[in-house]
């Protein structure tokens, strides 16, 4: 029983770690294949079971929610590499999305210049953020309202990111 409750508590970092594989695979598939929206699929389930299982099986930690926020930002990075040349958003957005990203790094250099570490916050902003940018990201092929409504709600989860690493939370 002892090696069974070992094996589990280490089964949310496996499933993070295939996350990042399949991230990576996304780039060996065209975006417009069945397997890559197959893939994306898998890693975006792989989010949200991951850190279930983490708190389920009491095994989550500092180094496995900093190893889920690494392969978010591998598996975001992927999708935006083969999903980004393929849409045709208006450059009021692209420059939405660029403010977003400069203050999450802001933010970032604010964590290693007070705490001397990075600080991944799994707020609850930033996790509704990354629910809809999964939904949403495929329906952008249609339409960019639900894209625009998430980043209404990813600024709001930068700016309040920022607050909590003020308050070291």
């Amino acid at each position: 029983m002892e090696g069974v409750d070992g094996e589990m508590t280490q089964l949310p970092n496996i499933i993070t770690l295939l996350r990042v594989v399949g991230a990576l695979g996304l780039l060996l598939c065209n975006a417009t294949d069945i397997v890559f929206w197959g893939l994306y699929c898998l890693c975006g389930f792989s989010d949200i079971i991951d850190g279930f299982l983490a708190r389920k099986f009491k095994c989550a930690t500092k180094a496995g929610a900093l190893l889920d926020s690494l392969a978010d930002i591998c598996f975001v990075g992927c999708c935006a590499w083969k999903l980004l040349p393929l849409l045709s958003l208006p450059q009021w957005l692209w420059i939405w999305a660029g403010i977003i990203v400069v203050t999450k790094i802001a933010n970032q250099i604010l964590a290693l210049v007070m705490y001397g570490e990075c600080c991944f916050l799994h707020s609850l902003a930033n996790k509704v953020t990354g629910f809809l940018l999964f939904v949403t990201v495929p329906i952008t092929f249609q339409s960019i309202i639900p894209i625009s409504i998430t980043a209404v709600i990813a600024t709001f989860a930068a700016i309040d990111e920022e607050h909590l690493i003020r308050l070291k939370r």
